[in-house]
């Protein structure tokens, strides 16, 4: 089948949820709804990622001959920014450049993780991605068993940075991405990715992003008046700063460009149905 003609899947997946947005192809192209699917958040249940593949799995039922891409929540993913290296060029030793960052800050786990890097520049660096192997491993299963042809895995981080990447300030932008009980910060300076922060919020989501910034902002060695934030939260559109805190929030979510139909949108009550919160 030309895949031209491919019904094409995108996934958000996430801890207690699944996005799923499907596009009929041919000669009458139809974007179908988008599909949520809220599934028990379990405590005690391991890996993390087990009930949300699981929905997957049912999901996909009659999806044979589609295309799918998968944007995996930051729960699910580690980073860590690959300073610029000049003497590093080839493919081999950008790998092992990533492998030993990665070792740094999360030692002998790495051995069960796969990695991903964006496009490697000597005088940029780039951005390093980790996820499990036996989460890559499953995902390619599930997408072989129903016949689907697995076109990506792309870390909700990653995914967003691609897609607004033209209104990023090259001099200097802090990016602040919030999910369900997570935030992830990445400061961006003279075109080099300085850090990425990505850790789960176990309070108040205001006090959490206030006090993350203000410690990346001290760590980069220099903080204006005012420090400006690009802010993506589909989850928490009210998400805000005090005026004291000394940060001005600037939403990257705007009619400029079109955010994609499977990233997570603000949900009410997630429990209506019997489901249970993420």
């Amino acid at each position: 089948m030309s895949p031209l003609w491919r019904d094409r899947i995108d996934v958000f997946f996430a801890p207690g949820r699944i996005n799923l947005a499907r596009s009929k192809r041919g000669l009458k192209p139809t974007q179908l709804p988008v599909i949520t699917e809220w599934t028990p958040n379990e405590e005690d249940a391991y890996p993390v990622w087990l009930q949300p593949m699981q929905q997957l799995e049912f999901l996909l039922t009659k999806a044979a001959g589609s295309t799918m891409t998968v944007t995996l929540s930051n729960h699910f993913v580690r980073y860590v920014n690959l300073p610029p290296q000049t003497e590093i060029s080839s493919p081999e030793e950008v790998l092992a450049y990533a492998n030993f960052r990665m070792r740094e800050i999360y030692g002998a786990r790495v051995d069960q993780w796969t990695l991903s890097i964006s496009s490697w520049n000597p005088l940029y660096g780039a951005i390093c991605a980790a996820i499990s192997q036996e989460l890559f491993a499953k995902l390619e299963e599930l997408s072989a068993r129903h016949q689907i042809r697995l076109n990506g895995i792309e870390p909700y981080l990653t995914s967003v940075l691609d897609t607004w990447n033209k209104v990023l300030d090259r001099h200097r932008t802090f990016v602040a991405l919030v999910e369900t009980d997570r935030i992830c910060v990445a400061l961006l300076e003279n075109g080099v990715w300085q850090s990425i922060r990505n850790q789960r919020v176990l309070g108040d989501k205001v006090d959490e992003l206030w006090a993350v910034l203000d410690q990346e902002v001290v760590l980069s060695g220099q903080k204006a008046l005012v420090e400006q934030v690009l802010l993506f939260a589909p989850e928490h559109p009210a998400l805000t700063l005090p005026n004291e805190s000394g940060w001005e929030i600037v939403s990257l979510q705007t009619d400029r460009i079109s955010v994609p139909r499977h990233y997570p949108v603000a949900v009410m009550d997630k429990r209506e149905g019997g489901a249970c919160p993420a």
